[in-house]
């Protein structure tokens, strides 16, 4: 039985790729440059690009580069009233929550709405213990690679894991989805338009920011002084200074900033770590 694809090749697309670049690669450089060169010839298309790359990228980077910060962790307390929760859980959208104890450092479980809700619905509202309800908590360091991360959520069946620093202190959460979206792009959902935000605040003076921040922005969140008369954005900026489209990982030093690619394709940078020089 002929294993043929629907353009008569029985070849793998990898076979493809090879036969119609010439040459085998010999390290993941290569290997990103011959796919590159195989999307111009339209041998497949840019999201699929776009996934290979994004799954070089998960390889490279750890827990801590896409984290959500503590700061920003959408928390419920343990002593709160049911009706507190609900209105809590209402206005963010969100489906998971840590359930916190007098402190973030302090988490004692995991709360899923669906579990609340359901007993909710039933108006047994006073008979509920927050602390009945929450499933135990997933907990990582903020160095484990996303690769590594990603493996453990599928292996394991979780969703939301609660990031740890070096001492021990909750430094922030990080979900399946903020992985997956390293792959795939963006995955938005009906609550993501109101929590569009271009600066997310890592702590020690670290910062997630978005290549198409503006200027303007970035120096008032930042304190910083760059000029946008030339470019218009950050990721402008950073390029201009590099001088050539960098890669995830690349790192550059300037205006009293250190700037780490951490998301970028053949055509664009996406995400940036910026640590603010002391």
């Amino acid at each position: 039985m002929s294993d043929e694809n629907s353009d008569g090749s029985s070849r793998s697309i990898m076979d493809r790729i090879v036969h119609a670049i010439g040459g085998e690669p010999r390290d993941q450089d290569e290997l990103l440059e011959l796919l590159r060169d195989a999307h111009a010839r339209e041998i497949f298309d840019a999201d699929t690009l776009q996934m290979v790359e994004g799954v070089f990228q998960v390889v490279e980077m750890r827990v801590r580069d896409i984290m959500i910060p503590r700061a920003q962790m959408v928390v419920l307390e343990d002593d709160e009233s049911i009706d507190e929760i609900l209105d809590i859980i209402i206005k963010s959208g969100h489906s998971r929550f840590p359930v916190i104890s007098e402190d973030k450092d302090n988490v004692v479980g995991v709360l899923l709405a669906k579990d609340l809700l359901k007993h909710t619905v039933s108006g047994n509202k006073e008979k509920i213990m927050l602390t009945d309800l929450a499933r135990p908590a997933t907990f990582t360091p903020e160095t484990k690679r996303l690769n590594v991360l990603l493996k453990e959520f599928r292996a394991e069946r979780h969703h939301m894991a609660i990031v740890m620093d070096e001492y021990g202190g909750v430094a922030g959460l990080v979900t399946i989805e903020d992985v997956l979206e390293e792959i795939v792009g963006e995955i938005d959902d009906e609550h993501d338009a109101d929590e569009d935000q271009n600066i997310r605040d890592a702590g020690d003076g670290r910062y997630s920011v978005r290549a198409l921040t503006p200027i303007e922005e970035f120096n008032d969140v930042l304190g910083t002084e760059f000029s946008d008369e030339e470019f218009d954005t950050i990721g402008g900026l950073l390029m201009q200074h590099i001088g050539h489209m960098p890669k995830p990982g690349e790192q550059s030093e300037f205006g009293g900033c250190v700037f780490r690619v951490l998301s970028a394709d053949s055509r664009r940078i996406h995400l940036i770590q910026v640590t603010v020089s002391s």
